[in-house]
């Protein structure tokens, strides 16, 4: 404790100042003296003590930061007394825990990177292993033109499909970043499903579906378009995939004070009742998915209207058909 200079300053100051208070009293008299040398060793010692128990405090706190910057956020340095210290520690404590959140937050991420690296390699695996055999069978100069021709369309469809995978992972890296920035437009429901629908109107035609919307014009909500329409585009698309020829879906959506409501029914095939609690999971395949699905639409689905203060569920009935429910809260 005395190697501290500014400690070594008060003990020398305290000596001198005591030493001087004696020898003016022993000039009065010698009772004086003793008395006046007794209470300054007194106050003296009890300023080294005091001295000595805060210095080792602060040790403590100095040793606490140390395992804090090591890692160990579970030691708990609070005391519910008054003083400086006291005051100190509980602010230290706050610290802790707030690097802590982080930490945990940090750790998450990661844990999610990995994740989302694992799902991207595994996705990727299947259409590249079958283009690379493809493209082997391709250089056979004995092939016959129509399995070339066959072969060449499927490598296509392959790099379209990896195409889209890449795109709708890279939308949901963005998502679950929190960088996308959603816009606050007021937006006419009509006008939504007027650009959502424009994708889907080909397979629609092949499949001779019909479509029905029904709903006041002024119906709106506030929203990003393109990313609410990216959200709606993926809806109707397993709309259509589930729908047999002939079918229909219908489209209905209305308002309130409190939300706008928007309804997507088809009379498909319908999801059993045991898959519907992991429609929205990402790259989950039902029983009825085709063999192209990966999984992924409808969970991003999910994640660009729950970004938007929206909330999306889902109803359905084997053989009856599905309904998605997108509720945008004002």
């Amino acid at each position: 404790m005395l190697r501290n200079r500014e400690i070594l300053w008060l003990f020398v100051t305290m000596c001198s100042i005591s030493l001087v208070a004696i020898v003016i009293s022993a000039m009065m008299s010698l009772p004086v003296a003793v008395l006046t040398c007794i209470t300054s060793a007194l106050l003296i010692t009890c300023s080294l003590v005091f001295t000595r128990w805060r210095y080792r405090e602060i040790e403590n706190l100095s040793s606490y930061l140390r395992q804090i910057s090591n890692g160990n956020y579970t030691l708990d340095v609070r005391d519910n007394q008054e003083g400086e210290l006291s005051i100190l520690k509980n602010d230290i404590y706050k610290v802790t825990l707030m690097l802590s959140e982080h930490s945990a937050l940090l750790q998450h991420d990661k844990v999610q990177l990995t994740n989302a690296i694992s799902d991207i390699s595994h996705q990727l695996k299947t259409p590249l292993t079958s283009m690379t055999v493809m493209a082997d069978l391709l250089s056979e100069p004995e092939l016959p033109p129509e399995k070339r021709t066959e072969f060449t369309r499927n490598i296509r469809v392959q790099l379209e499909r990896i195409g889209w995978l890449v795109s709708s992972l890279l939308k949901f890296s963005k998502i679950d970043a929190g960088t996308v920035q959603f816009k606050k437009d007021s937006i006419l429901v009509r006008t939504l499903f007027q650009k959502s629908l424009e994708p889907v109107l080909i397979p629609m035609d092949i499949k001779e579906q019909t479509v029905s919307i029904k709903g006041d014009d002024t119906v709106s909500f506030l929203g990003d378009l393109n990313w609410t329409s990216e959200a709606v585009i993926n809806i109707l698309k397993n709309c259509v995939e589930h729908t047999p020829e002939g079918g229909e879906i219908s489209i209905s959506f209305a308002e309130n004070a409190m939300y706008t409501e928007v309804i997507i029914a088809d009379n498909g095939k319908g999801i059993p009742k045991e898959e519907l609690p992991y429609v929205f999971q990402r790259f989950y395949k039902g029983k009825n998915a085709s063999e192209d699905s990966v999984g992924i639409g409808l969970a991003l689905s999910h994640s660009i209207i729950t970004s938007q203060n929206g909330d999306i569920n889902i109803k359905s009935e084997k053989g009856i058909g599905t309904q998605f429910h997108i509720k945008i809260y004002k």
